[in-house]
C-alpha cells in the first residue's frame, strides 16, 4: 500500500513538475514588419474580440497575450451586453474583463480598450462601442439610449458585420434609417468591412461615400488558432492605424481622422493615399537608369521590405522596352527581372514611365493601386 502511494504521490509530482515546464516554455512575439508611414505609426489593431465574460470561450488575459504573440499593438476587449451564455457561473459585470486584463497589457506593451458589443437585431444589428469608461451604465432596454449614454462617455461605435447572414440572409449589406440616425449623433466613425473571414463590397463602398473608417476585426470567440489554424491566411483580420502613438489618446485621435487600412487575405485594403504610402516605403528598385546595346537582357532588383507579398500586372510602358508582364514581390525579398529593347534595331535615349497595377492593394470595390516607375533608358542599336 505506501508503495502505491508512493508510485501516485511520484506520478503526481511527475505531473506537476510537466506542467510548470510547460507553462514556463519561452514565448515568442511575432515582429510584423510593416512601414511607419506619413508621419505616423503603423499600428497593428484588433477592435473585436470576446472572452467568458459574454459567449468567448477564453479568459481575458488570454486574449492579451494573443495580441503579444501576433505583434498587434492595440485590442478592444467587446463583449456583448445583451449575450452572456456563461452568466449562470460568471457573473454579468461588463467592466470585469478590462479590469482583469489591463495589468498585463501595461506589462506587454499591448494598448488595451475597453469596449462592449450593442446586440440588437437588425436594424440597427449589431454595434461596437470602444474607449468605454462604464460598461454597466450601457445595459438600457432602448439601443438608442445606450448610444447616447456611450457617447455620453465619450466612447466612439462601429457597425460590426453589417452583411452578416444571421440578419441578412442574403449576405447583403443594407443601410437602413437608424444608421442615418447614428450618422447624425456623430458617434459612428466607422464600418466593419472585413468581419473575420468575410468581406463586404457594399460596406466597403459606404465607407467611401460616407466619408468611415474601413476596419478589418477577428471577432475571436474561441483561442484564435482554433478559428484561423485552418485558413489559408497567416493571421487574424488587423486595422491597421496610422497614429502618432500606440496611447489610447492617439488611436481615438486617428479612428476619428480615418486614418485606418485592413490588412488580411493577402491584401491590404483603405484610401489610396495610404496605400500609395505603404506600398513605396516598403518597394524599391536598385537603379533608375539602364544602358544596353540591341537586345541584351539587363537585370532589374526589386526590393519589397515588408511582410506584405505584391501582385503586380503591368499596364503600360513604352513598347519599345520588354518589362515584365507579371511581378510577385514576396515578402522580405528581393526580385531580380530582366528588362531588354523589343526590337534589334531599337534606339531608345529617354526616361520611360512605366505603370504597374497592384492586384492585392484595394482602393475601393473592384479597384487597385496603380503604381509608376521612372528610369533612365539608353538603348543603342546592335551593330
Amino acid at each position: 500500500m505506501k508503495k502505491k502511494n508512493k508510485f501516485y504521490l511520484t506520478a503526481i509530482l511527475l505531473i506537476n513538475i510537466f506542467t510548470l515546464a510547460l507553462n514556463a516554455q519561452p514565448q515568442f512575439r511575432n515582429k510584423i514588419n510593416f512601414p511607419d508611414i506619413l508621419g505616423y505609426r503603423s499600428l497593428k489593431c484588433d477592435f473585436h474580440t470576446h472572452t467568458v465574460f459574454s459567449d468567448g470561450n477564453v479568459w481575458p488575459t488570454f486574449r492579451v497575450e494573443e495580441a503579444w504573440r501576433d505583434g498587434l499593438d492595440v485590442i478592444a476587449l467587446t463583449d456583448h451586453l445583451e449575450y452572456q451564455p456563461h452568466k449562470d457561473h460568471i457573473p454579468s459585470n461588463h467592466n470585469a474583463p478590462f479590469q482583469i486584463a489591463k495589468k498585463l497589457a501595461s506589462e506587454l506593451d499591448i494598448t488595451l480598450i475597453q469596449g462592449a458589443e450593442i446586440t440588437r437585431n437588425m436594424p440597427p444589428g449589431h454595434l461596437n462601442a470602444i474607449f468605454v469608461k462604464d460598461g454597466n451604465a450601457l445595459v438600457k432596454d432602448d439601443w438608442k439610449e445606450v448610444v447616447l449614454e456611450a457617447k455620453k462617455q465619450g466612447a466612439l461605435l462601429f457597425w460590426n458585420h453589417p452583411s452578416w447572414v444571421a440578419q441578412q440572409p442574403d449576405g447583403i449589406a443594407k443601410w437602413y434609417a437608424e444608421h442615418d440616425w447614428l450618422l447624425e449623433t456623430g458617434i459612428l466613425f466607422g464600418l466593419e468591412v472585413y468581419n473575420a473571414n468575410i468581406y463586404s463590397p457594399e460596406t466597403h463602398q459606404w465607407c467611401i461615400d460616407k466619408n468611415l473608417a474601413v476596419l478589418g476585426n477577428s471577432d475571436v470567440h474561441d483561442p484564435l488558432h482554433f478559428e484561423w489554424e485552418a485558413e489559408k491566411v497567416a493571421h487574424r483580420p488587423i486595422t491597421l492605424v496610422f497614429a502618432k502613438d500606440s496611447s489610447p489618446e492617439s488611436v481615438r485621435e486617428a479612428l476619428l481622422d480615418r486614418r485606418t487600412a485592413i490588412w488580411y487575405d493577402h491584401k491590404i485594403i483603405g484610401d489610396k493615399k495610404y496605400l500609395k504610402e505603404i506600398y513605396s516605403k516598403s518597394v524599391s528598385i536598385d537603379k533608375n537608369k539602364i544602358s544596353a546595346i540591341g537586345r541584351d537582357s539587363k537585370p532589374l532588383l526589386v526590393t519589397n521590405n515588408s511582410d506584405v507579398d505584391y501582385d503586380l500586372n503591368l499596364v503600360s510602358a513604352n513598347p519599345n522596352i520588354q518589362f515584365p508582364k507579371e511581378m510577385k514581390l514576396m515578402a522580405n525579398r528581393t526580385l531580380k527581372v530582366s528588362v531588354r529593347a523589343a526590337k534589334e534595331d531599337v534606339s531608345v535615349k529617354e526616361k520611360v514611365t512605366v505603370v504597374y497595377e497592384v492586384k492585392n492593394l484595394i482602393t475601393a470595390p473592384g479597384k487597385t493601386l496603380q503604381v509608376t516607375y521612372e528610369i533612365d533608358f539608353d538603348i543603342r542599336p546592335k551593330k
